[in-house]
C-alpha cells in the first residue's frame, strides 16, 4: 500500500490496547507540548509545559486528511501524539466532526493531567474510549515518574478522574505505566484504583525504545495479582494485530511509533 505524509493522522498502528488504530495528533508540532516529562516518553523530554488549552490544528484540517483515507480496517482512531492531546482546545468539536463522516469508534489516550477541569470533561463525553493514565499514588512518586509541571498536583489528579468517572457513559481505563521506580506502590495503587472503578486496568512497561528498562513479564504477572477482581489487560499477554500503515516512515517517527 503506498503510504502518504499526512501531517495530522498516522497509523493505523497495531495497539496492544485497541487494535488497528489509526492515530490523530491534535496540537502536531515538532516538539513536543504536554503537561508531564515522563522520564519513559518515547518522544524524548518534554521542552514545551503548558497546561494551557489553545487551538493547534483547525478542525477541518484533520476532516482533510481523513477525506484521503484509502480503504483500511480501522477499529479505533485514536487521539493522541506529540504531548498531551486534551491540550487541543477544539479537542470535543474534532471528536463530534469526526463522528459524522466516520463509523469507527474513538479513543482518546490522556495523561489525566487536565481531567479536573470541566471543559476537558465536557470535550471528551462524546468519545467512545478514554484511557487515563495513572502511574502514581502519590504525590511524591508522580514527581518521580511523570515529572509534571508544578501547577499539576496529584489530589486533582485522581480527584478529576473521580470526577469524569461519575458523568462519562463510555469506557473508561486507567493505564499504568510501571517501572523499577513505581512497582513496589503497586499494591497501593491497586487498592485506589479499585476505589475509581474503572472498565479496565491496563498494566504497562516501556517497551518502546527510551531512557528506561522496561520490567519482566514474570514481575508484571505479580503486580497483576493486585489488581484481582478487575478486568485487567497487560502488554505482555495482549495480542497484536497485523497492520499495514498509510502514513510514512517519517511521519510515525516523529510521534514515536517507530
Amino acid at each position: 500500500m503506498k503510504t502518504k505524509d499526512f501531517k495530522y493522522i498516522y497509523g493505523p498502528v497495531p495497539s496492544w490496547r485497541l487494535g488497528s488504530s489509526l492515530g490523530i495528533d491534535p496540537i502536531s508540532q515538532r516538539e513536543k507540548i504536554c503537561t508531564f516529562d515522563c522520564v519513559y516518553c518515547q518522544l524524548g523530554k518534554t521542552e514545551n509545559f503548558t497546561d494551557r488549552r489553545e487551538t493547534f490544528i483547525p478542525v477541518i484540517k484533520i476532516i482533510e486528511e481523513l477525506d484521503l483515507l484509502p480503504p483500511v480496517h480501522i477499529d479505533y482512531i485514536t487521539f493522541s501524539g506529540r504531548g498531551e492531546p486534551t491540550l487541543a482546545g477544539n479537542l470535543g468539536r474534532m471528536i463530534k466532526a469526526i463522528k459524522r463522516i466516520r463509523k469507527e469508534k474513538i479513543a482518546i489516550l490522556t495523561n489525566s493531567s487536565l481531567l479536573k477541569r470541566k471543559d476537558v470533561q465536557e470535550d471528551l463525553l462524546p468519545a467512545d474510549f478514554v484511557v487515563a493514565k495513572l502511574d502514581a499514588g502519590s504525590q511524591k512518586v508522580l514527581d518521580i515518574v511523570d515529572k509534571p509541571m508544578d501547577t499539576i498536583k496529584f489530589d486533582s489528579i485522581v480527584e478529576g478522574i473521580k470526577d469524569f468517572r461519575g458523568i462519562y457513559k463510555g469506557k473508561l481505563a486507567l493505564q499504568i505505566m510501571f517501572i523499577a521506580e513505581n512497582k513496589k506502590y503497586a499494591e497501593g495503587m491497586a487498592r485506589l484504583i479499585k476505589e475509581i472503578k474503572p472498565d479496565e486496568v491496563q498494566i504497562n512497561t516501556p517497551l518502546r525504545p527510551c531512557g528506561v528498562k522496561p520490567l519482566s513479564r514474570i514481575e508484571l504477572e505479580e503486580i497483576e495479582n493486585y489488581f484481582k477482581g478487575l478486568k485487567v489487560v497487560s502488554v505482555y499477554k495482549a495480542e497484536k494485530k497485523k497492520v499495514e500503515p498509510i502514513s510514512n516512515e517519517d511521519t510515525l517517527k516523529r510521534r514515536g511509533k517507530i
